[in-house]
């Protein structure tokens, strides 16, 4: 038999399954992803360096929906703010695979060098160089929690007994429509505003 004309297999194929199981499911496997595409499991491990290889291929995946040329916006707070909504949109659209990547050191070149926009953009901005890291995981940390926000269900807390908890039922019945958009539009304003004072004593 000739070989087919369109390859079985290829980096693109597991990327994108692995990304609908952990879409699905929160989680993939090797086999899964295998099964999925109707091939042997050794096969898959032709294409990738394995798991951790894949979660990559992932990172890769979703974070080439960001834009970074948001980066080169000016000024500076300008650019992380775009930077910031364009993160969280990305990330809104895939939340279950944060925890697979948020506990996978970054190794992927595309994603890496990203941030190695980021960096220079702070360091031209005139930020302390101890300063850098510590405000760009501030803002991962703020946009990843609230893509998971966005994909949290309506209510979040439950009352049995609202007499038990009076207050908070009536915190609860005041909180507007779109509750994931105004907590992180709260959240970015804050952070801005606290960063803004961190060059202001660089």
């Amino acid at each position: 038999m000739g070989r087919p004309r369109n390859p079985l297999l290829d980096r693109e194929r597991i990327t994108s399954t692995a990304l609908r199981l952990v879409d699905t499911q929160g989680e993939f496997s090797v086999p899964q992803i295998a099964r999925t595409l109707g091939v042997q499991t050794a096969s898959v491990y032709h294409h990738v360096d394995g798991r951790d290889g894949i979660v990559e291929l992932l990172r890769e995946r979703v974070c080439d929906a960001i834009d970074g040329e948001t980066l080169g916006l000016e000024p500076w707070d300008a650019a992380m703010e775009a930077w910031a909504r364009s993160y969280r949109s990305a990330f809104a659209a895939h939340p279950r695979v944060i925890p697979l990547l948020m506990t996978s050191p970054v190794r992927a070149p595309k994603v890496l060098a990203q941030y190695e926009h980021a960096v220079g953009r702070l360091l031209d901005a005139g930020f302390a160089l101890p300063d850098v890291m510590p405000v760009i995981i501030a803002l991962e940390n703020l946009v990843l929690g609230s893509a998971l926000d966005l994909a949290a269900p309506e209510t979040m807390w439950e009352l049995a007994d609202e007499t038990a908890t009076p207050r908070l039922a009536r915190a609860l019945g005041a909180i507007p429509e779109g509750r994931a958009d105004q907590a992180f539009e709260l959240a970015l304003t804050g952070y801005l505003a606290h960063v803004r004072t961190l060059l202001d004593v660089s």
